[in-house]
């Protein structure tokens, strides 16, 4: 099932070997959320553990909670605030200098419309990708399949449903462009 999961295939959750990947991520992310705050080179090698990729110079404060982690990459020079959410069934890639302000939620799972699927557990995803010196405001979600171009800002609390270009400042629910930078 893992396979399917990471091709972008529907799966069913409760696999055993989805199971495991879930347990490693949650025994790390326990672990980052109870470390010691000063201590970030301890914190780094945590990450650095749980995750695809962290970049030199990146800093995520926990909490932080993630369903697997491998399946995140986050390029140099990031800083995401306290509670980011990163559900990441599928690639999440945040490009270098991205600033995450907090309680965002980066959320790659999908579930069938149809109550019959649903109701036998099959899930599916799709990346999300965040370009360079992109800056999300506080409680901002991004919904699965989104890419949002480099130098664009999301304003606090938007919900991100679409792709959104490079250079725009984007705001609502659902996030729309409100100006060129």
């Amino acid at each position: 099932m893992m396979q399917r999961m990471l091709a972008g295939e529907q799966y069913v959750a409760d696999d055993p070997e989805i199971a495991a990947a879930i347990a490693r991520a949650q025994g790390l992310t326990h672990r980052i959320n109870t470390a010691d705050p000063t201590d970030a080179d301890g914190l780094r090698e945590l990450f650095t553990e749980l995750l695809g990729g962290f970049g030199e110079g990146s800093e995520i404060r926990p909490p932080f909670r993630c369903d697997y982690g491998s399946q995140t990459t986050i390029g140099s020079g990031c800083f995401a605030n306290f509670g980011l959410v990163v559900l990441d069934v599928a690639t999440v890639t945040l490009g270098d200098d991205v600033q995450i302000g907090p309680n965002v939620q980066l959320l790659t799972a999908t579930h069938p419309l149809e109550p019959g699927p649903r109701r036998d557990k099959w899930e599916s995803a799709e990346p999300i990708v965040i370009g360079d010196n992109v800056w999300l405001g506080g409680g901002v979600i991004v919904c699965p399949g989104v890419t949002i171009g480099a130098d664009t800002v999301v304003g606090a609390g938007s919900v991100v449903t679409r792709d959104l270009p490079a250079g725009v400042v984007a705001v609502g629910s659902p996030a729309r462009v409100v100006r060129e930078l």
